[in-house]
């Protein structure tokens, strides 16, 4: 599990302010015009305590009616403007959030498809998900909700403070006072409260991935008999996050009445003074009811704006996990010569795909996994012809994947090359290698949707007639029949509807249908019962006749009829050849096959 490096800093940095260009500039035109609306509703929020002072000083003081209509339609007016201008600023904040989300998501996602397998084995999904999920959530909200509340209330500051000096210096300087005081308490619980939510959030994550375990490990979950660890793990956890949310909430609710007292207090300083000179007839009733609206008014936004800005300061951590995402370097990729002549991954130029034959040679390759330094293949050289059957087998754990993976680009030689019909696979892009090899894999992965949608992942085109044939051909159409819809029938999240025998079955009917020039069965019949494995061997003859096939095969006797079986253990090959050579050598195959083989038999017994 990959563990998360959080900022500690507390200081609000621009650096990924010109990272996320990209993203900002099609939204460019609709932010300016959502700042310029912020703007003008805090404008117009300033006004309101004016109009209230004209009628006061003007109706209520004078006690005359004069004027009231023009006043009238005036402050209505204003308001329909205050309100149009809200509702345009809210749908735009919106676009901007859910665009600024969209293509945040889109772009991780899309760069995910790229990046090889070392990446995903060294990092979980609960990692990547909350990337992808939530970093990018926080970081549509910074450039448009957050940068709003910045705006308006750092506008509506500045023009209450600039109305107050118009209308008397001496309370505006009184008013004035409060704020230092209001910032420094802001500064200080946003401080506290930035490091308690740092820990809620790790918390949340922990906790997430313990739901995640909960849900996935069901089974074993029953099967152990282990409910009441996981509970009291989970009840642990829970617990932890209930008393770091309550200190948190302790210290909001210490800052929220903090600053409700301060304004309290700038109300009572201004009733005072302003009363006394309203006494002596230096200052109008109308004026002081400015101030009273104003020294309410006031201490709010201060207290948004430090809130806010903060918010900022642990949005710079959302910015550079999506980042140290999207800057993520795969280890197997296209160089650029090849992407100019083939195509990337979203945009193939499959006019210049050559024709796969199925010539596989290994020269010279050795190879350790990107996170670990010991060899798994040392300076091995192997040549397998177009249309030959290899089978690789070994004890479980022994690494019979890693030749396939090679085969497929999943992971790159660490030396030596892999040749694809006389060429360095890395000369060719990994797509048009990719849509040539049809991968079963040992636990099978089924998407959600019909048996018609899984099957058409291997030919998006493929008829009905197609897909049954290539069911018929790996003895699964009597799976699909039995289902109240055939084809139509849905499988559930990742097969759920299905045994595990059964979502092989579509698995390999799904691979077959792509007519692949490159076949490889990853313990393909691990999960099949004997009568089907049979079926399922003879279509095995048929439907490798002319590719070049591998089979990683746990079951010895599947792989009997291989025109070369590789023999593997602790990662390294240690026998190669045919079934009846291996035999009469007596070595490590021989002690493998003869053991299968009598368990097997002791179990017929």
């Amino acid at each position: 599990m990959k563990k998360e490096n959080s900022t500690t800093g507390t200081n609000l940095k621009l650096f990924g302010i010109p990272k996320l260009y990209p993203y900002i500039k099609p939204y460019l035109w609709k932010i300016v015009f959502m700042v310029s609306l912020g703007v003008l509703s805090s404008l117009l929020d300033s006004f309101i305590p004016i109009f209230n002072k004209y009628a006061i000083d003007n109706f209520v003081g004078k006690g005359t009616l004069k004027g009231l209509p023009v006043f009238i339609i005036l402050y209505v007016a204003l308001l329909i403007v205050l309100v149009v201008d809200n509702f345009v600023c809210t749908y735009i904040c919106g676009q901007v959030e859910m665009g600024m989300d969209r293509d945040l998501r889109n772009a991780a996602f899309n760069h995910l498809q790229e990046l090889s397998f070392a990446y995903f084995n060294q990092n979980n999904v609960g990692y990547i998900h909350a990337r992808v999920m939530s970093d990018t959530g926080k970081i549509g909200l910074m450039v448009s909700w957050r940068m709003m509340d910045i705006v308006w209330n750092g506008s509506f500051i500045v023009c209450v403070l600039i109305m107050m000096l118009i209308q008397n210096v001496k309370l505006a300087l009184i008013v004035m006072a409060i704020v230092p005081v209001t910032v420094v308490l802001a500064t200080y619980f946003q401080k506290k409260l930035i490091a308690i939510n740092r820990k809620v959030r790790e918390i949340n994550s922990t906790i997430t991935g313990n739901f995640n375990e909960g849900i996935t490990g069901a089974k074993a979950i029953k099967t152990l008999v282990v409910e009441d660890k996981i509970q009291a793990d989970f009840e642990k956890d829970t617990k932890k996050m209930f008393r770091t949310s309550v200190n948190a909430a302790h210290y909001s609710a210490f800052f929220t009445a903090s600053v409700t007292m301060l304004s309290s207090f700038a109300l009572a300083l201004v009733l005072y003074k302003g009363g006394i000179m309203t006494m002596k007839e230096v200052l109008g009733i109308g004026t002081l009811s400015v101030f009273l609206s104003y020294a309410l008014a006031l201490m709010e936004p201060v207290q948004n704006v430090i809130v806010t800005l903060s918010e900022l300061i642990t949005v710079q951590v959302n910015v550079e996990r999506f980042f140290k995402l999207i800057e993520e370097k795969s280890d197997v990729f296209d160089t650029p010569e090849v992407i100019e002549k083939y195509g990337d991954t979203f945009n193939p130029k499959k006019e210049n795909w050559e024709e796969l034959i199925g010539d596989i040679e290994f020269k010279d390759v050795s190879f350790h996994y990107p996170d670990g330094d010991e060899y798994v293949l040392e300076h091995f050289n192997l040549k397998v012809p177009q249309g030959t059957n290899v089978a690789i087998v070994g004890e479980t754990g022994a690494g019979k994947s890693t030749l396939v993976n090679l085969v497929c680009r999943f992971f790159k030689p660490t030396e030596g090359y892999v040749l694809i019909d006389g060429k360095d696979a890395a000369a060719r892009s990994q797509l048009w290698l990719h849509s040539n090899i049809g991968y079963v894999l040992q636990t099978p992965h089924l998407f959600s949707g019909s048996v018609r949608d899984n099957l058409r992942y291997g030919k998006p085109d493929a008829t009905d007639e197609e897909i049954w044939k290539a069911l018929d051909l790996v003895s699964a159409s009597d799976v699909v029949r039995k289902m109240d819809k055939g084809l139509d029938a849905d499988v559930g999240e990742d097969g759920d509807m299905l045994s595990t025998g059964e979502k092989q079955l579509l698995s390999f009917a799904r691979a077959i249908l792509a007519d692949p020039r490159i076949l490889i069965l990853d313990e393909a019949t691990s999960s099949i019962d004997v009568v089907t494995e049979k079926k399922i061997q003879d279509a095995i003859g048929i439907v490798t006749k002319g590719r070049t096939s591998f089979v990683i095969a746990h079951r010895l006797s599947t792989i009997v009829d291989a025109d070369i079986i590789l023999v593997v253990q602790d990662g390294k090959i240690i026998e190669r050849g045919k079934h009846s050579e291996l035999m009469n050598q007596k070595g490590y195959y021989y002690e493998l096959f003869t053991r299968q083989f009598e368990e097997r038999s002791f179990n017929l017994i």
